[in-house]
C-alpha cells in the first residue's frame, strides 16, 4: 500500500469497517433497484387508432386483430410479445421480432394495427412528441 494510506488504515476500527460495508451495500442495492429499467407488464394492441386489447405479459397467449387488410396475429410469451403474422406487403412489424423492453412498439401501418409494451411507468420517445 501507499505510505499515505497506511496511517489512515491504522485508525480504522472493526465498527468503522462495518459502517463502510453497510454504506456500500445500501448504495449497491439502491443502484440496482431504483435505476434498473422498468420491465413491461402488459401489451397494448391498437387497431384503427383505438385500443382493442390490453394483454398481460405473465402467460403465453395469442390474439387476432382485424384490420382493413385482414387478420394480424399477436403472440405473447412471458415477458415478451411479437407480431407473428400480418397481411401487410413489407412485413416490417413481423421483422421487428420479439419485443421485450418497456415502450417498445411494432407498427403494422398498412393494416392499421400496432403492438406496444408498457410497464408501471410510462416511457416516452420521439414518437410521443
Amino acid at each position: 500500500m501507499k505510505p499515505a494510506i497506511r496511517p489512515w488504515l491504522q485508525l480504522m476500527h472493526p465498527g468503522d469497517w462495518l459502517c463502510v460495508l453497510a454504506a456500500l451495500s445500501i448504495t449497491l442495492y439502491a443502484a440496482m433497484s431504483l435505476w434498473s429499467p422498468d420491465r413491461p407488464t402488459r401489451a397494448i394492441v391498437r387497431a384503427g387508432g383505438r385500443t382493442v386489447a390490453t394483454l398481460p405479459l405473465d402467460r403465453a397467449a395469442r390474439y387476432e386483430v382485424r384490420g382493413p387488410l385482414g387478420l394480424t396475429l399477436i403472440e405473447i410469451e412471458p415477458g415478451r410479445a411479437r407480431v407473428k403474422s400480418d397481411p401487410g406487403p413489407r412485413q416490417y412489424c413481423v421483422k421487428q421480432g420479439w419485443l421485450s423492453r418497456n415502450g417498445a412498439a411494432a407498427i403494422c401501418a398498412p393494416n392499421e394495427v400496432s403492438l406496444q409494451l408498457a410497464g408501471r411507468s410510462e416511457t416516452y420517445d420521439s414518437m410521443a412528441y
